[in-house]
């Protein structure tokens, strides 16, 4: 059976583009921007977070407990003020990684407002793109309607500072209900389920208004409302390091518009390799309820952890998915304080078990790993992975939505990265450089190659 051009044309690809790796150790190329103690490479600074995870000796990395720190101020703590206060923090978030500073009351309470005002999206947009925009991938169906919002944007390519700012503020407020536009539009034509246009309301937050676009009034608790907007202010910022961050600072420094910006940020994040990882803990710990018997015997689910570290369960990749951390070792800061809600979310929904179930995971999933590495002693910690997917699934947030949300916060810390790119005095294109190492060839006549 003869080869297709396809198979042909992949057989020359596969064989041109296989660099053998000890090249990469003879030129000393940092694989992934990566140091070879796994930490990254420096490229860039910012005053906007910092991600702390561990801590470098002369030859080693040592573990340390784990930090974010949004503009100074550690996440945890944030979390607690607005906790001890009973009020929603993400739009005060959004506006601490803007500008640097809190905000007093007055200031919040203009910001907020304004933030608000900038919902609603155009009805031609709505008739013409939302309700026709097809598609099977929400986070694909995002990008292109972010690239649409550019037609309705008159200074689309202006990056004055005051432009800057209207167009990050407008896309942050609009991105919840192009999610929830999308989503909807989606089950509409796929399943024909009944399609909802819901108009934002001005009265509530951005995390209760999203719930109520989404599902509608009377169809969420106040608890809901509560643990959605930890989880957006938990997931607005992570680093100018992370993919999709630094995918707007390469994409910002061209000098380009902002919805090219948005939509290859949005792009990184749609890779499996960076957004979605909470649905593959729900896939692993649907799992492991169908095949450990008792959830509450230790040894029946170490025995089980182990045989997923040896591919011998579940998908047969070796991972246990939502435990360790590119940086994070002795834990994540992220995790502790989401932790918290999710168990008095599952006293609401009636899914203690199930919670204790995810706790003893995390708790037995290092000495699983020690036991099948022979005696290792990496330090891992469960990622704010671990317990989102389960936080998602009590709420009632459907799967498609899941890394959607995880871009309606993260579009925060997008913006705050490309106003920092753009601000800077001496403004320079992003451009690494990469070794060229294939071997020299001759020209040959057409008629003379086989």
């Amino acid at each position: 059976m003869n080869k297709s051009i396809i198979d042909k044309i992949s057989e020359k690809i596969h064989r041109s583009s296989d660099i053998e790796n000890e090249l990469f150790n003879k030129y000393k190329v940092k694989r992934g921007l990566r140091n070879a103690n796994g930490s990254g490479v420096l490229v860039g600074l910012t005053n906007i977070s910092d991600v702390v995870g561990y801590e470098k000796g002369e030859n080693e990395i040592i573990p340390v407990d784990g930090k974010l720190i949004y503009r100074g101020i550690p996440v945890d703590e944030l979390t607690l003020g607005f906790k001890n206060d009973g009020r929603h923090g993400f739009e005060e978030t959004i506006y601490l990684l803007l500008t640097g500073s809190l905000p007093g009351k007055e200031s919040l309470d203009e910001f907020s407002k304004y933030l608000t005002s900038l919902r609603d999206l155009p009805m031609m947009f709505i008739k013409t793109n939302m309700i026709s925009n097809r598609g099977s991938d929400i986070m694909n169906m995002l990008a292109r309607n972010i690239l649409f919002l550019y037609t309705f944007d008159k200074k689309a390519e202006d990056t004055s500072q005051a432009n800057l700012v209207e167009q990050s503020l407008s896309l942050i407020a609009k991105l919840p209900v192009i999610v929830a536009y999308s989503y909807h539009g989606m089950m509409h034509a796929q399943k024909r389920k009944t399609l909802y246009i819901r108009h934002p309301d001005p009265e509530l937050s951005a995390a209760e208004n999203f719930l109520y676009m989404l599902k509608g009034r009377g169809n969420y608790t106040s608890l809901d409302a509560d643990i959605m907007d930890l989880s957006l202010i938990l997931h607005t910022e992570h680093g100018g390091g992370n993919n999709s961050s630094f995918t707007t600072r390469v994409i910002s420094s061209t000098l380009t518009d902002i919805y090219s910006t948005m939509a290859a940020a949005i792009g990184s994040l749609k890779g499996p390799l960076h957004g979605g990882a909470n649905l593959r803990v729900l896939e692993m710990m649907k799992n492991i309820k169908k095949n450990v018997k008792n959830w509450t015997n230790e040894g029946e689910l170490l025995d089980y952890l182990v045989k997923i570290l040896d591919k011998k369960a579940h998908n047969q990749t070796g991972k246990i998915y939502g435990i360790g951390h590119a940086v994070y070792t002795k834990s994540d800061p992220r995790t502790s304080v989401l932790k918290e809600k999710a168990r008095e979310l599952a006293i609401e929904k009636g899914r203690e078990e199930e919670f204790e179930l995810y706790n003893m995971v995390e708790r037995l999933a290092p000495e699983a790993f020690s036991s099948f590495k022979k005696g290792s002693t990496k330090v891992l910690c469960a990622n704010v992975d671990f317990y989102s997917g389960f936080v998602y699934e009590s709420i009632g947030i459907p799967k498609e939505i899941f890394t959607p949300l995880f871009a309606i916060a993260r579009i925060a810390g997008w913006s705050a990265h490309r106003l920092e790119e753009l601000n800077f005095t001496a403004k320079r294109i992003i451009r690494p450089a990469y070794k060229y190492v294939a071997e020299p060839q001759k020209y040959i006549p057409l008629d003379k190659r086989k």
